[in-house]
């Protein structure tokens, strides 16, 4: 054992790793709510039903009944008979049936290619979930980060306020120069211009996550904003095996039911250089009067078989040459997919390494200045520290304390790029069904 983490899965509920009960069911809502979602749900129930009315129509016998009436008029002077023109009605009721023999595989390959579009507008699905169940997440976690922003901002706020006041009692006491007490004001002026930005930011990720579950902007601005607490930082792993990546990953399964409906394609045009052969018959009455419709005498029937077979038809070499050059195409960007999803794991995992080590300094850095700010603490108890240095302490390790908290934050948000480079663990409907 060399101690390396293999992943070779990734769970379809995924996100319950962070831990946080509310994101849970924020996500369960958008799932449920989400108008992107269910026009592609829509779309992809269209394209399965497309198939299933081809493949009735393909593959299946045509079974047509007939019912009609008409009224007529012949000429018996036309076939040298006497008496001159005849009126009558003419009434026939029957069942016609016609089947086309897919004897090279036109029928099969085009429903092949249906087959595949069908898988495709799935994967397209699946990858609309992952995209808003990423988004919801992200969304949350950097309301979070933005809560802790604001909060160490308004600390330091009132910290530098309080250190302005100490400044300006200096300067009334001769104690300390305008200069210095304008250099002070300014860094409360800064500082206190970032609230009202924070503010707006943290508005409008709460108006973007209430659209993510399906709501209205505002309906989310009294619900408690999230907290960096609230979640629980996933394992990540070290090691990640291709393989699971082409398994799970939407858009590599999209860029591979789009090369196999271009084989499919190429087969349809291949099909058309071989014969086609057609069966139909009918069965059925006819008679000049309703009444003896249903006799014995009034049946007629009739059977028919036709065979074409192209002779010269310029287009279909060219057809088929299109359609071989649609395969190539579709196998590139399925390589250029491959290849793009490659880059994107090993991208997010040098990142979750880089956060490693950062969070471990930011860590360290914080034991530190907590330690130091104790330390003053006491020293101002017993009279060797100014409340001014206490003060800047303070803000010191506010500051130490939201880096703590971004880098945290930074953590959790390349953790659920991992999970959606691997593929969010989406198992599709076909894949459920086969698995069961």
């Amino acid at each position: 054992m060399d101690g390396t983490h293999h992943l070779e899965s990734v769970a379809a509920d995924w996100w319950q790793e962070l831990g946080s009960a509310r994101l849970n069911a924020l996500i369960a809502q958008a799932l449920q709510s989400s108008p992107n979602l269910a026009a592609t749900e829509a779309t992809l129930r269209q394209a399965d039903r497309m198939y299933a009315a081809q493949a009735g129509a393909t593959q299946s016998p045509q079974v047509d009944a007939r019912l009609g009436a008409q009224r007529q008029q012949t000429n018996a002077a036309a076939s040298g008979m006497p008496d001159g023109d005849r009126l009558y009605n003419l009434y026939h009721v029957g069942v016609e049936v016609g089947y086309t023999f897919d004897l090279f595989g036109a029928n099969r390959r085009f429903l092949e290619k249906l087959a595949a579009e069908v898988d495709y507008k799935r994967y397209q699905h699946d990858g609309a979930r992952l995209a808003l169940v990423g988004n919801v997440v992200t969304t949350a976690i950097t309301q979070a980060r933005l809560v802790a922003r604001l909060k160490t901002s308004e600390a330091i706020l009132a910290d530098q306020e309080a250190k302005l006041a100490i400044w300006q009692r200096r300067l009334t006491l001769g104690a300390a120069s305008p200069s210095e007490v304008l250099a002070w004001q300014t860094q409360v002026d800064r500082t206190r211009a970032d609230v009202p930005a924070l503010h707006a930011a943290l508005a409008q990720n709460r108006h973007l996550l209430a659209v993510l579950v399906g709501q209205e902007p505002g309906s989310m601005d009294q619900v408690a904003p999230f907290q960096l607490s609230e979640f629980a930082a996933p394992v990540a792993p070290l090691e990640v095996l291709p393989a699971a990546l082409a398994r799970q990953r939407p858009d590599i399964k999209a860029a591979e039911a789009m090369l196999q409906s271009a084989y499919a394609q190429h087969g349809m045009a291949v099909a058309k250089f071989y014969p086609q052969i057609t069966l139909s018959g009918s069965l059925g009455s006819q008679s000049l009067t309703m009444g003896s419709l249903f006799d014995g005498g009034s049946p007629i029937w009739g059977l028919a078989g036709q065979l074409t077979q192209p002779l010269f038809r310029r287009g279909l070499r060219a057809e088929a040459q299109a359609a071989a050059a649609g395969i190539d195409a579709a196998a590139a960007n399925y390589r250029q997919t491959v290849l793009e999803a490659l880059r994107d794991v090993a991208d997010v995992l040098q990142s979750l390494d880089a956060d490693t080590r950062s969070l471990q300094s930011r860590q360290s850095a914080h034991h530190a200045t907590q330690a130091h700010l104790q330390s003053v603490r006491r020293r101002h108890e017993l009279g060797a520290a100014s409340t001014l240095e206490v003060l800047t302490t303070r803000q010191l390790a506010h500051q130490v304390e939201y880096e703590l908290h971004a880098a945290q934050a930074q953590h959790l948000l390349d953790s659920v790029a991992l999970f959606q480079s691997l593929g969010g663990g989406i198992l599709s409907e076909a894949e459920t069904f086969a698995a069961n």
